[in-house]
């Protein structure tokens, strides 16, 4: 789960860095086309805060393994690793959406959705390892 979460953190650190620093970079290599207007890239550099949120709690958390904290922060970024790679599919196939980083970000984060179920599984069955023992 460690380096899950160090991995993690340095991705969505990256990501908010980008949105925050280059919102119309960042975007067009998603999606082909930068964001257009105040409103847009507005929404763009929130994104970015959120993701530093994200990055930051993975990395602060990437020495406790063992709490339902720990647990509660992993469960959350494998709905999160899903939802972006879902709608970032969409904008692809249903929307014709096209940047040269749009596959490998989908790609990516379902990666990471798997991750997040292992570090999950792996996380019960230990616990119940320890309730067979005791």
């Amino acid at each position: 789960m460690k380096t899950f979460q160090i991995a993690s953190a340095l991705i969505e650190l990256g990501a908010g860095l980008a949105l925050l620093s280059y919102p119309s970079v960042a975007v067009a290599l998603l999606v082909g086309a930068p964001p257009e207007g105040p409103i847009a890239l507005t929404v763009v550099r929130v994104c970015g805060a959120a993701l530093l949120t994200l990055g930051v709690a993975c990395w602060l958390a990437r020495g406790d393994t063992q709490s339902r904290a720990a647990n509660g922060l992993v469960a959350a970024m494998l709905l999160y690793d899903v939802a972006v790679a879902a709608i970032l599919a969409f904008a692809a196939i249903g929307n014709g959406l096209y940047g040269v980083a749009l596959w490998p970000a989908v790609i990516l984060h379902t990666v990471l959705s798997f991750w997040c179920v292992a570090c999950l599984r792996h996380r019960s069955l230990k616990l119940s390892l320890l309730e067979f023992k005791s």
